[in-house]
C-alpha cells in the first residue's frame, strides 16, 4: 500500500480537531506548548530531542515534521545523525533494561508455578 501514510494526511488535523474540540484543543495547546521558541532549550536542541523521541515511537508524521524543523532550525546532517544514533542506544537499553525485568519476572513465575 503505497498511500499508507503521506504527508497529505495532516491536512485533515483540522476536521479531525473538530470531532473532539475539548481534548484536541488541549492537546494542540500543549504541543503549542513544548514548541515554544523563547523555552530554555534552543530551537535546534528542541527539535533534534524531538526527532530523537520521533525515531523511537516511530512516527513517520513526527519524523517528517521534526526533520524538516530541525534543518530549518539550523541543525547539520551529522547531528541527526548524532541524534539517531543516540535514540537507537537508547532504546536498545529501554530493551535491555525490560529484559531483565523479564528475567525477574519469569523467575517469579516459575517459582509460583512450582512452588
Amino acid at each position: 500500500m503505497t498511500d499508507y501514510q503521506t504527508p497529505d494526511d495532516l491536512k485533515s488535523v483540522p476536521a479531525f480537531v473538530a470531532l473532539a474540540p475539548v481534548e484536541a484543543n488541549a492537546f494542540l495547546a500543549f504541543n503549542h506548548a513544548v514548541e515554544r521558541k523563547d523555552g530554555l532549550i534552543p530551537p535546534k536542541y528542541r527539535e533534534l530531542i524531538s526527532l530523537a523521541v520521533a525515531l523511537t515511537t516511530q512516527c513517520a508524521y513526527c519524523l517528517d515534521v521534526h526533520t524538516a524543523q530541525a534543518a530549518k532550525a539550523g541543525a547539520t546532517r551529522e547531528e541527526v545523525a548524532e541524534a539517531a544514533l543516540i535514540a537507537a542506544a537508547v532504546r536498545a537499553g529501554g530493551t535491555l533494561g525490560h529484559a531483565l525485568l523479564a528475567q525477574r519476572l519469569f523467575e517469579r513465575h516459575r517459582g509460583e508455578t512450582t512452588g
